[in-house]
């Protein structure tokens, strides 16, 4: 009895400390805390002219632009970029930001073709009502500057089958609403449905546990891991190794329920039986509430991001290729190398963060010699390439009206199989498959924006998304990205023209003549890596497949590298999507700041949370 009683004792002192030092790490705040306070300011009008935001958005790059005294530097200046930069810049650090292309903003940018201006990445952002963390975060990022326009309800629409038998279906925003207009267009169907609202908020609930183990000491998450007490601790890791395919063919037999269900892969870019059902349940928990689009387009996010950085006595400045990063004998990052043409610029400071991407700063950026240390080699070999992204931007003459186009998205595809049709599609050979494009999401910037009818009068645009390999264009990757060649050309046409086709087939009022008087063209994963640097055209960063939600590669792909002074930030270390890579920001920041941000935005949002908002929940 005495020796039972002992163990007992043992198991339990030693759970007790195992969950001391858990609430020490997920509570841990020693460092400054840049949401200490509330730095929204009253809205300044909105700065239109072209001119004057290049003045912040294309800063170009120069040795004597260079700040003394940085705190840090960060390559890339997307969302994880910026947004690491502010947080360190909101507790007086100096960070420089570097990034490679003409203009900052990563995946936030914009680009302008006769007369038309076009959104690379940002379609639309859920979890941003007012008083939530999430909304919060964006507006002390940007001290209230960045304003939001809802989209519409229904914001999404799932479109299955061929013209001939063309079936549609709304999603509406609404923790109540989004299931109860889903049993309205399947009737029978309800027990599935709550099933699966179910299962999509157990999953959700337990994402606090994948920051928790990229912060705690390695030894801890490890033991956490190979105890297999992170999957029963975390709703959200007992669920992520199970497909989205595999969860919802369980539920119902009905073959358009099950693709409606699975249709927002495209937001992660894995088919639904390679995805988990984790990731695709935090997406869809993020629009549950709504989904918005920035006022004045997406280049409003970095504007109102750099003078922040600025303030604090740093800077981003573009056209800074970064092409390596700088070492000392004890292998701690000192500063990067920056090509000026043919000259390589060095700038040093006591902390670099990449934001470049895991492959790029791995592969690309460190010494061979650092290249090839197993606890890097480890890292790479739990992580793959994303599939390369197809956009398809269309600039069209007429008003949003004219051409009926509403503040919501299309999720258009061929019929209801959808992991048939991806993978006969990516497994396709080049010629067929781009005459045969099974998927594309289909949004209109235009439509979403309160601004673009002053700044574009009589003008209208579509962004078409989809999917394509790598390796169907890498054969030009070498080119001139102004000029690739006729047989290069004739590829994105035909592209143009398979997508043209289903689009023109829902939209009526955009008529094949009205495009052939407007302007169109296609970027393809070779684009892509010219303009934002990602290595195989991925739009979001490392596959967001099962393996990457497995504990042991959560827990080892963390901000803090196996090289001193060396951070990663992003969508790499956390998620993809504007919110994923902000909360690599914030994680990267907690591992540098020695406090848990996630924690601190949250403390924000319940202190500036107005007190009618509670009554009302």
């Amino acid at each position: 009895v005495w020796l039972q009683l002992k163990m007992w004792i043992t198991v339990t002192i030693i759970v007790a400390s195992l969950i001391a030092v858990i609430f020490k790490y997920a509570f841990r705040r020693s460092g400054p805390n840049p949401f200490e306070i509330d730095t929204r300011e009253p809205l300044k009008p909105m700065v239109t002219v072209k001119k004057e935001k290049n003045k912040v958005l294309k800063q170009g790059f120069l040795a004597s632009k260079v700040p003394e005294n940085l705190d840090a530097i960060v390559i890339g200046s997307g969302i994880g970029g910026l947004g690491v930069a502010v947080l360190l810049a909101k507790v007086g650090k100096r960070v420089l930001v570097l990034e490679q292309h003409d203009r900052a903003g990563g995946c936030c940018h914009t680009f302008s073709e006769k007369g038309y201006e076009f959104d690379v990445g940002i379609h639309y952002i859920g979890d941003l009502l007012e008083h939530k963390p999430f909304r919060c975060m964006v507006d002390q990022l940007t001290n209230g500057q960045l304003q939001w326009e809802p989209l519409d309800n229904p914001f999404d629409h799932v479109v299955l089958g061929p013209p001939e038998n063309r079936r549609i279906y709304p999603i509406y925003s609404g923790t109540n609403r989004f299931p109860d207009e889903l049993k309205k267009c399947f009737p029978g169907e309800g027990a599935a449905i709550d099933e699966y609202m179910r299962l999509i908020k157990k999953a959700g609930r337990g994402v606090w546990f994948l920051a928790l183990l990229k912060l705690v000491p390695v030894p801890l998450a490890k033991f956490l891991v190979y105890t297999g007490l992170a999957g029963r601790l975390s709703s959200f890791f007992r669920m992520a190794s199970h497909s989205v395919t595999e969860v919802v063919s369980e539920l119902t037999e009905n073959k358009d329920l099950r693709a409606v269900f699975s249709y927002s892969f495209g937001t992660y870019g894995n088919m639904p039986k390679d995805a988990s059902f984790s990731m695709h349940s935090l997406l869809v928990c993020h629009y549950l509430t709504g989904a918005w689009y920035p006022k004045g387009g997406a280049s409003e996010i970095a504007y109102h991001m750099i003078p922040i950085i600025e303030k604090a006595g740093g800077a981003v400045l573009v056209r800074a290729p970064v092409n390596r990063i700088l070492f000392n004998d004890n292998k701690e990052a000192i500063g990067v190398s920056v090509m000026k043409g043919q000259e390589e610029v060095h700038v040093r400071a006591p902390m670099v963060i990449s934001d470049a991407g895991i492959f790029n700063t791995y592969n690309q950026l460190l010494p061979k010699e650092l290249q090839a240390m197993p606890a890097i080699q480890n890292q790479l070999g739990m992580m793959k390439h994303g599939e390369g992204g197809l956009s398809i931007f269309l600039g069209l003459t007429g008003t949003k009206e004219e051409l009926g186009l509403k503040a919501d998205n299309y999720w258009i595809f061929k019929e209801n199989n959808i992991d048939e049709l991806a993978e006969t599609y990516m497994k396709g050979k080049r010629e067929e498959s781009v005459k045969n494009v099974p998927f594309v999401f289909v949004a209109s910037p235009s439509a979403k924006d309160p601004t673009w009818e002053e700044r574009s009068p009589g003008k209208s645009t579509l962004s078409l998304v989809s999917f394509a390999k790598y390796e169907w264009f890498e054969d030009w990757k070498n080119d001139k990205v102004t000029n690739r060649g006729a047989e290069y050309k004739n590829l994105k046409e035909i592209l143009c023209d398979s997508i043209l086709e289903v689009v023109t087939s829902v939209f009526p009022k955009i008529t094949r003549d009205k495009v052939e008087h407007s302007y169109i063209d296609a970027g393809t994963p070779i684009t892509n890596s010219h303009y934002i640097g990602c290595p195989k055209g991925e739009i979001y960063g490392a596959d967001h497949g099962i393996a990457r939600f497995s504990p042991e590669c959560s827990a080892t792909v963390r901000p803090r590298t196996p090289l001193k002074k060396l951070y990663l930030t992003g969508q790499d270390v956390f998620l993809c999507g504007f919110a994923g890579a902000l909360a690599g920001a914030l994680t990267c920041g907690s591992a540098i700041l020695h406090r848990n941000l996630h924690l601190d935005a949250v403390a924000m949002a319940n202190k500036t949370k107005p007190v009618n908002v509670k009554k009302l929940e």
